[in-house]
């Protein structure tokens, strides 16, 4: 199945919308894509979508480590929101979730976003 993504901006936060597999097939298409995108809107904050992927394998997962390693540099964070089951277990074995954050929904994901701003506020380190 063809992979579509879709992009956003809010926040200075920039919103993927990927649907369809994240599968090897797939997998450098988006990584490209996204790497385009992360680029022409200068962006350090990243939400993956995942609620309409359908299907993933290691390939999609070797995407979501790139885009983190990518905002990372750039001192920002990404977090991942609307997976299925499916796709939700296959994060948690490969062990995503215990260095990129889970949200159930998009406002849960900005208000994150809003609140680690305003921390780094507070602490004086706004990289």
């Amino acid at each position: 199945m063809q992979t579509y993504l879709d992009f956003q901006m809010k926040d200075d936060v920039l919103i993927v919308n990927i649907v369809g597999d994240l599968d090897h097939h797939q997998a450098t298409q988006a990584r490209e894509e996204i790497d385009r995108t992360i680029e022409a809107f200068k962006s350090k904050n990243l939400i993956l979508d995942f609620s309409k992927v359908e299907f993933m394998d290691s390939s999609g997962i070797g995407v979501v480590m790139g885009r983190y390693n990518k905002v990372k540099e750039k001192g920002g964070e990404i977090l991942i929101i609307g997976c299925s089951k499916y796709v939700k277990l296959i994060l948690e074995m490969a062990g995503i979730f215990t260095i990129i954050r889970y949200c159930e929904s998009l406002n849960e994901a900005l208000e994150k976003f809003q609140a680690m701003e305003e921390q780094r506020e507070v602490s004086g380190n706004d990289k």
